[in-house]
């Protein structure tokens, strides 16, 4: 058992005072359950919900708060470079060097807030658009002529009291004790584990329950529908719920991503460099030069610049960045993280509806067994649409388009509800039973086909009825395959009569039913669907069709928008495949049809273990176990709250081309974040061998602490605007992982490079410059050619191309580097210079250190390309 299973089974026995209570309620009757919340049956007044949502509180937990700034800039702060760097202020501080601690804590002051105001933004922007998608649920709310009618109110806006009606596809909004249900089945995995849904009823429990988990008739918030229908009655909201409770545990620990990971390796790695280089250069410029305070606060400078104390400022920047442009095109970010995971994604799996088609859908034929138009086929169709009280998807709503049949057939009048057998994914199909007079029911089956045929014995055809026999089907069935060829969704229509005996109705009635015939739909491919195709295949993404319809239509709406189906994957053969054999077949199949909502988890669990970063765009029910399992799961704002509450992303326009864009800014992101990984890795391990060399033959220090802290601050500065960099589009256009090796490589090869023009400093300074015994004027010689390298490289580095002819950086990044270039060549010549131990520089340094700039450039260019044509960029 895991510890967080554990910790879940430990909360489960220690029932509080409130669990008692949920178990007492669990115990009366629904009237008896009412009055112990003081709920009424009609619902609550709006005056009366107003009033107990200002006594009680949002229906949120306290994971789902807007942070405060205080907790956004503490969540900034809070990483371990700030901490050293902070140490290493601190230690300045107790050894006398007051200047040094103001200068790293200005460097720390620097990162966190430039962090701060991005994030910030970007929070804000985010907010702005969510508070255009509503998660809701239906809730009954008094009259003040008496009874109650259910609206869709915000979730955050329930209390306790509230009656609330639950379909498939709904989250449970709060812990409740149902009144009502039918066939219903919770998925309630996330709060204890069980894979399996659990079936839920509303009669009053016994009293041997332990724990309220126990109870069938009470739900959690935190769990979802899976299929039938119930209504139920509020009893705790918010953070007092058993969700509440346990926040943190329900929502799980974030898993790290690889990018994740890589980011925490080349921390430490830095922090192993720092734990190496600073006790050696101590030590050797202690034993050398014999002033052991000043070895120890120059070995807390070097400390600080090999710190990358910008690190979380350049991760969190790009990412909110990029989640500000996102949000521009409606796409809303729930993670950022999710933003690099769409840089890296090389598959996308997806339902055709609503991204190759219209997501339109257009009643257009009503055909009996013999393929004839049938008004009688409608009317059944529209009476099982209007009375079933499910999720309604859009074929109903296509069915209900016809308001006219509403009148025509009197159903105010004339029908009256008895029960309903609900839909699921295993029989595909859902039956309601309506009363037409007092002595007549009538089941009305409506769903797919083949299941509906496997429950049917008749037919009907101009009032006329006759026994199926194998001819028919296999008429019927040709019928079905002609309308799939032509595009059409086709449902079929089925009923059976019974007398007025009963109230209650089982899965054991949807037998010996007479066919009526059929209704299909059409829903016209996008006309943007090809191009959006051919763009995200340009991109190195391919995107695969995964399906609950038939291979039939699934292979002529392929065909309209131009892509290339092959051959198609069955649900039926998903099962037989082993996990490892349908890892070889999901990775070279396009297009899956006739999938049960596990078996689209299970394709994307196939295409992970083929190395395959798998992003997944999906709305309903069915998509939630993908969407959980995906490493991108995307969804849109009219999507099932179950949907909207798994994804990491919501469209608020279901559109290829808008995932398409998430695509090249999560691989601007990544180019981004790695540039300055690149570069801070290679210019600290160029910087050790420099500093360990001057050490050991200098005679006195090669740049004072001050110096080493100024010129770092100035340096980050620098880098402050790598976020807004342009990024080559050949760099765009292929899926990027996180490659630690990579950056070795690059580190291994690149850094020591600057070593070399270090060291040619060193001797320009010494034997031209004769600074032997004029430390100031050597100090100043290298501060100066120190920060133009290490400022300008950037501009090397950046790209495969050749700098400032091929590519060039975004403006941003070019004034950073002109404005620190400028500071840093300025300095020695003012008062703040001199302050800092800096002496003017001869005019012939000029033209010899441009000249090294310009020969190390050149050579860090041709290293590069021939890095990058080794093992890419």
């Amino acid at each position: 058992m895991s510890q967080l299973q554990t910790r879940r089974a430990e909360r489960l026995k220690q029932l509080s005072a409130d669990d008692a209570k949920l178990l007492e309620i669990s115990r009366l009757t629904g009237a008896e359950a009412c009055a112990r919340v003081s709920a009424d049956p009609d619902g609550l007044t709006e005056q009366e919900a107003a009033a107990r949502l200002s006594r009680e509180g949002p229906n949120s937990v306290t994971r789902e708060r807007k942070a405060t700034m205080l907790q956004e800039l503490w969540g900034r702060a809070r990483n371990p470079l700030n901490a050293l760097l902070l140490t290493l202020a601190g230690v300045s501080y107790l050894t006398g060097d007051m200047r040094a601690a103001i200068v790293i804590c200005l460097m720390v002051i620097l990162a966190i807030m430039t962090a701060f105001v991005q994030e910030h933004r970007s929070n804000e922007a985010a907010a702005r658009l969510r508070a255009m998608v509503h998660t809701t649920a239906s809730v009954r709310r008094k009259r003040e002529s008496g009874g109650g009618d259910f609206a869709e109110i915000p979730m955050d806006q329930l209390v306790p009291g509230d009656i609330v009606r639950l379909s498939a596809g709904d989250m449970i909004p709060a812990d409740l004790r149902l009144l009502e249900a039918k066939d219903l089945f919770i998925n309630q995995s996330a709060l204890n584990g069980e894979a399996m849904p659990a079936e839920k009823s509303a009669p009053a429990g016994n009293g041997e329950l332990e724990s309220p988990f126990d109870a069938a008739n009470l739900c959690f918030m935190g769990a979802n529908v899976v299929s039938g229908y119930a209504t139920g009655v509020l009893v705790r909201t918010g953070p007092r719920t058993f969700f509440g409770q346990l926040a943190e545990e329900v929502a799980g620990k974030h898993v790290p991503t690889a990018f994740d990971r890589g980011i925490n390796r080349f921390t430490w790695l830095m922090i192993s460099f720092i734990l190496v280089m600073v006790p050696t250069v101590f030590l050797i410029n202690g034993l050398t030069k014999h002033d052991w305070l000043e070895a120890f606060l120059f070995a807390v400078a070097v400390a600080v610049g090999l710190t990358p104390e910008m690190l979380p400022m350049i991760v969190t920047v790009n990412l909110a960045k990029g989640a500000m442009t996102m949000s521009r095109a409606k796409v809303i970010v729930k993670r950022l993280n999710a933003i690099q995971n769409f840089g890296a994604m090389d598959v996308l799996c997806t339902d055709k509806t609503g991204t190759l088609t219209q997501d339109r859908i257009i009643l257009k034929r009503c055909l009996d067994i013999h393929g004839d138009e049938s008004a009688r086929v409608l009317e059944f169709a529209y009476l099982n649409s209007h009375f079933q009280s499910g999720l309604r998807n859009l074929l109903d709503e296509a069915v209900l388009a016809h308001v006219d049949l509403h009148a025509a057939l009197g159903i105010d009048s004339g029908y009256s509800k008895i029960d309903e057998i609900p839909f699921d994914f295993s029989r595909r199909r859902l039956s309601v039973v309506v009363a037409q007079g007092s002595d007549r029911h009538i089941l009305i089956c409506k769903g797919a086909v083949e299941e509906i045929l496997a429950v049917c014995d008749h037919y009907e055809v101009d009032g006329e009825t006759g026994q199926l026999d194998a001819g028919h089907l296999e008429a019927a069935k040709a019928e079905t395959a002609a309308l799939n060829a032509d595009g059409f969704r086709v449902v079929a229509v089925a009923y059976k009569t019974m007398d007025a005996s009963r109230s209650a109705y089982t899965l054991a009635d949807e037998a010996n039913l007479t066919l009526l015939g059929y209704i299909a739909f059409l829903d016209p491919p996008k006309e943007s669907a090809g191009a959006a195709l051919a763009a995200l295949a340009n991109c190195g993404v391919r995107v695969k069709i995964l399906t609950g319809d038939n291979e039939v239509i699934t292979r002529k709406i392929c065909r309209e928008v131009g892509l290339d189906a092959g051959e198609i994957l069955l649900g039926n053969r998903v099962t037989e495949l082993s996990d490892s054999e349908l890892a070889d077949v999901a990775d070279r199949t396009t297009v899956f049809a006739k999938l049960t909502p596990a078996q689209k988890e299970r394709v994307v669990r196939a295409l992970h273990a083929k190395g395959h970063v798998v992003g997944f765009l999906g709305d309903g029910i069915n998509d939630s176990p993908a969407l959980k399992v995906a490493d991108v799961g995307v969804s849109v704002d009219t999507a099932v709250d179950i949907a909207k509450e798994s994804a990491d992303v919501i469209l608020l326009e279901k559109n290829l081309l808008v995932l398409r864009d998430g695509v090249i800014e999560g691989r601007r992101v990544f180019a981004n974040i790695t540039k300055y990984i690149k570069m801070g890795a290679s210019s600290n391990f160029g910087n050790m061998f420099s500093v360990l060399g001057a050490s050991m033959f200098l005679p006195f220090l090669p740049m004072a602490p001050i110096q080493v802290l100024t010129n770092n601050l100035l340096y980050d500065f620098s880098q402050t605007t790598i976020p807004t960099d342009n990024v080559d589009e050949e760099y765009l256009a292929t899926p990027r992982r996180w490659d630690i090796s990579n950056i070795f490589k690059f580190m291994i090869f690149i850094g020591p490079l600057s070593s070399i023009f270090d060291y040619l400093t060193y001797g320009m300074m010494l034997y031209v410059f004769d600074c032997w015994t004029n430390p100031a004027l050597f100090q100043t010689g290298w501060f100066v050619e120190s920060l133009l390298t290490q400022t300008l490289i950037i501009h090397i580095i950046r790209t495969a191309r050749i700098p400032f002819i091929e590519s060039r950086a975004s403006p941003a990044l070019i004034a950073t580097t002109v404005i620190i270039c400028t500071v840093g060549m300025v300095l020695p010549f003012t008062w703040a210079g001199a302050a800092l131990g800096f002496v003017p520089l001869p005019a012939l340094y000029w033209p010899l250190v441009a000249a090294m700039m310009l020969a190390y450039a050149t050579l860090t260019h041709f290293v590069k390309v021939w890095f990058v044509h080794k093992w890419g960029l």
